[in-house]
């Protein structure tokens, strides 16, 4: 049997494989939603088939909404051609359950598949359509936070985004540059109102997108490419809002394991594929089953009623402290000092590091005793609860296939929040010292020895991609591991650098501390695992 349309029709043959089935009428809806759309979504991959598609399907089910969704995707064309158009824009989501199983649903929310590609004449004019609609209510977006990067490092545009700003909205091909050329037929067709509400996993997300977008659109009225109302019409939030939002869920990359079992099973072409652009994509998304969905109530055009499926509707104060608790205490910190340790220690599952006893105990401690007593409590979710989901059902679940290796990207861009955050409330409390911390520290002074691009067994180990990459590993060239050096002047340019971790780690007390932790790190070979038994038992 394969994954489409017509196979909706056989209800039976899905029961009878496990498949949780939509509870609507899949025809009328997509009818409904092409003829008066109110939702578009920018970003057609994993998390947004496993996990938004899913929550319009609820809401669905329930009776709470007619209509569905339509993907736009920004990046990856053969995303549409290959996974959208041959399956119908059907996805088949799998819930990997801590007890090894599995629970199946059938997602059918969403009504089309297009590609945001202004070159596309077909595609084209049917999102200028669809933007025209006075009844649209919200575009949103999982296009990471690489999607609404105008500029390079040194704030010079980029060159693509420098020919969209001189060639104007009908010619746009960066993403920011197609949603805002998109934004200008609304304004152009009526002035209706739009939110427009960034759901990617990055700080302040609302506030990236409405940066983007209104730098574009200033840059073309400032060469009289679009109408001076245009910016005006950007601004006012009463008309175009940017909400806020904090997404967790993850969405790792289709497992070969489950594309297996459902071929067993009788369904037909559930291999995943890996597109041109290198996008590990399948029928199906296997996804971890806890997921949670913050999102500031604005939306000047009204909006579905997400709360009816378990997204928190509430104010950008409480989004930011979600976001806070997540990034800066809860998870995100944790799945870092995995990652490094987990690099060194020839760790490829997140999964099996949790059963590794030091391991676990430096996230715990980095967790519950560095990070609980300066946590930042939203109010609508227990920090305390949150954590506990974290470090006893998801991290260790075998099932989810997540790498020390994918966690590490980015490393550099990320240590200022998930460990600095932390490190400067300590500092700014006087009850408190950031001197007295010792796992975040070994943490970051993990990190340190990782960029010697050498594992624990001194085997040479390929670095994740990190834009800092070159910048840093020069610095540490005079570290010989198990020989004499001067450790301060490898380690100094990199910890007193206010914008890798917010603070000078010197000045607050964690310089030195972090400079001996790195010299037992690098005391020989089996090192890394030796300080660890010192500081974890």
């Amino acid at each position: 049997m394969k994954l489409c349309a017509e196979s909706l029709r056989d209800r039976k043959a899905w029961k009878d494989l496990g498949v949780t089935l939509p509870a609507f009428p899949y025809d009328e809806m997509v009818e409904k939603t092409k003829k008066a759309p109110v939702w578009v979504h920018f970003g057609a991959g994993n998390i947004f088939r496993g996990f938004i598609a899913a929550l319009a399907q609820e809401l669905l089910n329930q009776g709470e909404s007619d209509r569905g969704l339509i993907a736009a995707e920004t990046f990856d064309y053969d995303i549409i051609d290959r996974i959208y158009k041959p399956f119908d824009n059907l996805t088949l989501l799998v819930s990997l359950l801590p007890d090894g199983s599995t629970e199946k649903k059938l997602i059918a929310s969403i009504a089309e598949g297009l590609k945001a590609d202004l070159t596309d004449e077909v595609s084209a004019e049917r999102l200028r359509q669809i933007f025209r609609d006075p009844g649209l209510q919200m575009a949103s977006f999982t296009i990471t936070e690489k999607g609404y990067a105008l500029t390079d490092m040194a704030g010079n545009f980029f060159p693509f985004v420098t020919a969209d700003l001189e060639r104007g909205p009908a010619h746009a091909t960066h993403a920011m540059s197609v949603v805002t050329a998109l934004v200008y037929e609304r304004y152009q067709a009526g002035r209706y109102p739009l939110a427009l509400v960034s759901m990617d996993n990055c700080s302040h997300n609302g506030e990236k997108l409405r940066n983007s977008v209104l730098t574009v659109a200033r840059e073309w009225a400032k060469r009289g490419l679009v109408e001076p109302g245009f910016v005006e019409y950007l601004e006012e939030e009463t008309m175009v809002a940017f909400p806020w939002s904090m997404i967790d869920k993850i969405t790792p990359r289709p497992s070969e394991e489950i594309a297996r079992q459902l071929a067993e099973a009788g369904l037909t072409d559930m291999d995943a594929i890996v597109t041109s652009r290198n996008t590990y994509i399948a029928p199906f998304v296997n996804a971890e089953a806890p997921q949670y969905l913050v999102i500031e109530d604005r939306f000047p055009n009204g909006r579905p009623a997400l709360e009816k499926a378990g997204v928190y509707m509430t104010d950008r104060t409480t989004v930011n402290n979600v976001e806070r608790m997540k990034v800066t205490t809860c998870l995100n910190p944790l799945h870092t000092a995995l990652a490094v340790y987990g690099c060194l220690l020839g760790y490829t599952s997140i999964a099996a590091e949790m059963r590794d006893p030091q391991l676990r105990a430096l996230v715990e401690h980095i967790g519950y005793d560095e990070g609980m007593p300066v946590v930042v409590d939203p109010g609508i979710l227990s920090p305390r609860a949150f954590i506990a989901e974290v470090i006893r059902d998801r991290l260790p679940n075998p099932f989810i296939p997540d790498s020390p290796q994918r966690i590490a990207c980015d490393t550099s861009q990320k240590v200022g929040i998930r460990f600095g955050e932390t490190i400067k409330a300590y500092a700014a409390d006087p009850a408190r010292s950031a001197a007295d911390l010792t796992y975040i520290p070994l943490a970051i002074a993990g990190w340190c020895r990782y960029l010697l691009a050498l594992d624990d067994e001194l085997q040479p180990m390929a670095l994740s991609s990190d834009p800092m990459l070159e910048a840093l590993c020069p610095l540490l060239s005079a570290v010989r591991i198990g020989e004499s050096y001067d450790v301060h002047a490898a380690l100094q340019p990199i910890l007193s650098n206010a914008v890798l971790f917010g603070s000078d780690l010197y000045a607050v007390g964690l310089g030195e501390k972090i400079e001996g932790m790195f010299r037992e790190l690098t005391a020989g070979r089996g090192a890394v695992r030796q300080t660890l038994v010192r500081y974890l038992g």
